[in-house]
Order: C-alpha cells, then sequence, then structure tokens
C-alpha cells in the first residue's frame, strides 16, 4: 500500500505565504515523477508543478510565485508558494507516479499514478 500524506495547507491573506509538503510512504521501490494539482470550486483540476525524478522541475502555473523541489531521500516534494492571490484559493493535491514492492519485496509493480487526499488552501482578500 502506498500513502501520499500532505500537509501545510490552511488560510492565509493575500500576499502571504505557504509551503505545502507531501511524503508517499509504503514499500516504495523507485518515484517517477511527483506533482502538485489543485482544484478550485467548479473548476477542472490542474497541473500547478511537476518535478520529474533526474530532470529539472517545472512550475506550470503561477510562474514566478511558487517553487517545486523533491526530496528523494524522505520521499517528499514540497511546494512553496509565496506572494498568494485569492484566485489560488483550492484544494491541493498531490500525485506521485511509482513504482512498489510486494509486500514480502521478492517483486514488484509497473510503475502506477496514486494521489493524495487533497490539502485546502483558502486566500483571503
Amino acid at each position: 500500500q502506498v500513502q501520499l500524506v500532505e500537509s501545510g495547507g490552511g488560510l492565509v491573506q493575500a500576499g502571504g505565504s505557504l509551503r505545502l509538503s507531501c511524503a508517499a510512504s509504503g514499500n516504495i521501490r523507485k518515484i517517477d515523477e511527483m506533482a502538485w494539482h489543485r482544484q478550485a470550486p467548479g473548476k477542472e483540476r490542474e497541473l500547478v508543478a511537476s518535478a520529474p525524478a533526474h530532470l529539472d522541475p517545472k512550475v506550470h502555473s503561477a510562474e514566478g510565485r511558487f517553487t517545486i523541489w523533491r526530496d528523494d531521500s524522505k520521499n517528499t516534494v514540497y511546494l512553496q508558494m509565496n506572494n498568494l492571490e485569492p484566485s489560488d484559493t483550492a484544494v491541493y493535491y498531490c500525485r506521485a507516479h511509482l513504482s512498489i514492492y510486494s509486500s514480502d519485496f521478492s517483486t514488484y509493480s509497473d510503475f502506477a499514478t496514486y494521489w493524495g487526499q487533497g490539502t485546502q488552501v483558502t486566500v483571503s482578500s
């Protein structure tokens, strides 16, 4: 079993900052890509930033205000959000594309996509 546990969301005033973190746990063999998505009320889920293994991370939304990085020693991805705007209000979801070992570690799975439960970010004006 794999768990992605997000933390760091909350309520902040416009112009403020938050740092989200997402830790992957379980019989993880290898993590390919880790990323953050967000979904605002009434809108589709969108990709915010991605951090592929062995490639430069990329911010797809809110360029210049958000930064993504990962700590592979902790199977954790972070999203630093600065100068937040009310339009950043959304539920933020962590996604990881990874391969896991079987319970006895004798074999392993193909890569698959896993999602966290989401963390609410609310930016007040």
